[in-house]
């Protein structure tokens, strides 16, 4: 589950929570290996079945496996847009899935029942595999399946409520920690850390298992735990990395970035412009309308292209460069809300205004804000 990442390239085969349902390539290479690793559980199980019979009843666990992973990511995607957010895809990929969707956890609260319901909806997937596997008797093909889907949506539910991110658990646990201490930085950080632990973890189970139960161990399992704890590593490594941008983000404020304005009326000549600026370094001429809206900042290569003798019959409206419509921010804007605002208003335009109850008092550099972003440089 991520919010906002780029589109996932891939094939839609239908829609759910307003969101396309893709299928990534890299899903088709997991059901390859799947239905490979599952065979010779099916040949041992059911020797009466032909080697193509075999495949076929690999993939459809693997099948089986798609429609409970659906599920899960069903489950975030429709809490998530009752919480307010917007989805934008369930993909289908190598790893299993993820659900994206844009805007940003508001409350603790948001973000753990967003996390939970993909864990829960596989362990009630597994509950009814397991009552169906109860039901049905003797070792037969649907009897297996039945039992291999329990299995897995067990599993996967479980391993899934682990509380390290980038894992479900990880996200409730960012959640819990968010609420203890009111920075939701901390719980990223926190779970992320801990993420690295489960990864460290899940290797170690592998290793130590087998020989504390007197059993060997398979190059297959240490493989898989080794590919899997990769995954886990790199997911905690990249929560951290973002629990550390968010704290630069929190520190973003509109004012301290902002720079000065001399505000001119609309209709006002190019000379008085250029003698309201003289004096006052750095500032930038901002035109506004009676009520002190701005409408526009002075181009100075366009103002100082105005012939000397041209200047007091032309308007400054002439080399005005217009603000995109609501671009205007408020000196106290800050944060993630001061990024979504230019991201959403600012239409690639350099500067933006600063306003205060309506009225220009200022000017902001979006590259400036860009700079900010990336934090002091080493």
């Amino acid at each position: 589950m991520t919010s906002n990442p780029p589109r996932s390239r891939g094939w839609v085969i239908g829609r759910l929570a307003g969101a396309p349902v893709i299928v990534t390539p890299s899903w088709f290479l997991a059901a390859v290996v799947l239905t490979l690793v599952f065979a010779p559980s099916v040949r041992s199980r059911v020797p009466s079945l032909s080697n193509a019979g075999v495949v076929v009843v690999a993939f459809a666990f693997v099948l089986l496996l798609f429609v409970s992973v659906l599920c899960h990511e069903a489950a975030h995607a429709y809490v998530a847009r009752a919480h307010g957010h917007r989805v934008t895809e369930l993909a289908m990929t190598l790893w299993g899935g993820h659900t994206a969707y844009t805007g940003t956890q508001k409350r603790p609260l948001d973000g753990a029942l967003v996390a939970v319901v993909g864990p829960v909806a596989n362990l009630v997937l597994a509950a009814g595999f397991w009552l169906a596997y109860r039901a049905t008797p003797g070792e037969t093909v649907p009897a297996l399946l039945l039992y291999a889907a329990f299995y897995s949506n067990a599993f996967v539910g479980a391993f899934n409520l682990l509380p390290g991110l980038p894992l479900d658990g990880g996200q409730i646990l960012e959640a819990i920690v968010w609420r203890l201490t009111g920075s939701r930085t901390k719980g990223t950080v926190a779970a992320g850390w801990i993420g690295r632990v489960v990864a460290i973890g899940v290797l170690a189970f592998v290793l130590l298992l087998p020989l504390v139960v007197g059993g060997a161990i398979s190059y297959t399992q240490i493989v898989w735990a080794a590919i899997i704890g990769a995954f886990l590593w790199s997911g905690a490594g990249e929560a951290i990395k973002a629990g550390r941008r968010q704290v630069i983000v929190d520190e973003l404020s509109a004012g301290p970035l902002g720079g000065r304005a001399v505000t001119v009326l609309t209709g006002t000549s190019v000379a008085e412009a250029v003698r309201a600026v003289t004096g006052v370094p750095d500032a930038a001429v901002v035109v506004v309308d009676t009520w002190g809206r701005p409408l526009g900042w002075v181009d100075p290569a366009a103002a100082s292209a105005v012939p000397p003798d041209a200047a007091t019959a032309t308007v400054v409206d002439a080399v005005v460069v217009p603000f995109p419509p609501g671009s205007a921010v408020e000196v106290t804007m800050s944060g993630t809300d001061l990024l979504e605002h230019l991201a959403a208003t600012s239409a690639g335009a350099r500067i933006v205004p600063l306003t205060q109850g309506g009225r220009a008092v200022g000017v902001l550099d979006v590259a400036r804000v860009a700079a900010a972003l990336r934090g002091p440089t080493r």
